[in-house]
């Protein structure tokens, strides 16, 4: 199961205190102060791992501690300062503070780091406080505590392409037809609970990853439904693909309601480059699947089958042309979830 979402609180260490003493050997007069610093705590950083799919780890273990650090002690000796805790995440993690939503960072790029709370700095012993009129110090700091703060976690999946649709649109068996990806399909009706990636391999070595998603319903912009809850996934996609069943009664009413939750998830996606995609052509009689477009009034759509492969590769090389890995992301802000 893909968990995109997950709260967690994570505590730094603590600075180790500063040592009190003096320099006591048999033939060494007036040996003065000489008390080490404390360690520094360890600090908690968030890193984009690739190799981490999802928020469960962020989801089962929501507190997260770095080792706080040793205090100093005589002849001037530095306490070990604690470890660093490192978290790894997927890449397209986006770190919000929980209370006002504001984005704290956003790890995109696989290994890119954010230090999501600092150990605290070591005391400083008392040979830091010896002077020409104050050689015996008989005062060192305490260690600083570390930060501590709460955080909300929201995963983004990082795809080129989107495919978007209602429910049972046939985006599953598209995606299973042009990648190596297997989300569940059945010869019945039900709707997909999670996004789903694969991976798209193109002659000359070209490769695009798209994102299935559940399907949207009619007031999904609002909450209803799973389509909120996976519209975020589309956000970093460079083009769109909207699937529409082309043997039900009325493609081009599903179609503009599809376009209408986009739209009102966020403005932004009108300028999103989009294919329309009429899929399940081979329900369609054989006369019927080559004026299918012109005959729901969408001249511009795709009509193909993932069952028969119709329609297939010309589509592939539409979206390469879209959605290339050279072309930039667009950003878009999504709004808040609103209860229904």
């Amino acid at each position: 199961m893909l968990i995109d979402q997950a709260e967690i609180r994570v505590v730094a260490g603590n600075g180790g205190n500063g040592c009190v003493s003096f320099r006591r050997e048999k033939y060494v007069p007036r040996g003065g102060p000489n008390g080490g610093d404390g360690g520094h705590g360890g600090s908690v950083v968030l890193v984009a791992d690739p190799h981490v799919r999802t928020l469960l780890d962020c989801r089962e273990q929501p507190r997260y501690g770095a080792g706080s650090g040793r205090a100093g002690s005589g002849n001037n000796r530095t306490g070990k300062d604690g470890e660093d805790l490192v978290i790894r995440v997927p890449p397209g993690t986006v770190i919000k503070d929980p209370k006002s939503g504001e984005v704290l960072a956003d790890l995109v790029e696989p290994e890119s780091r954010w230090t999501a709370a600092r150990g605290g700095r070591g005391g400083r012993g008392n040979a830091r406080f010896a002077t020409a009129t104050h050689q015996a110090p008989r005062r060192a700091d305490p260690g600083e505590r570390g930060e501590e703060r709460l955080l909300a976690l929201e995963l983004k999946l990082i795809a080129d392409v989107g495919l978007v649709g209602l429910p049972n649109a046939g985006k599953s068996t598209l995606l299973a037809r042009i990648s190596r990806a297997r989300p569940r399909i059945a010869p019945y009706p039900f709707t997909t609970l999670e996004p789903h990636l694969g991976i798209v391999e193109l002659s000359d070595g070209r490769r695009l990853v798209v994102a299935g998603l559940p399907g949207l319903i009619e007031g999904a912009h609002r909450g209803k439904g799973l389509g909120l809850s996976f519209l975020r996934h589309v956000e970093r996609t460079r083009a769109l693909v909207l699937v529409v069943d082309a043997a039900t009664e009325a493609p081009r009413r599903d179609l503009a309601l599809v376009e209408h939750e986009l739209d009102c998830y966020s403005p932004e996606f009108k300028a999103r480059p989009r294919v329309v995609v009429l899929s399940k052509a081979d329900l369609l009689a054989p006369e019927r699947r080559a004026r299918a477009a012109e005959e729901h009034g969408l001249p511009e759509a795709r009509v193909v089958s993932a069952h028969s492969g119709l329609g297939i590769e010309d589509l592939l090389e539409t979206l390469w042309n879209l959605a290339r890995p050279d072309r930039p992301v667009a950003g878009v802000d999504a709004p808040e979830e609103s209860a229904t």
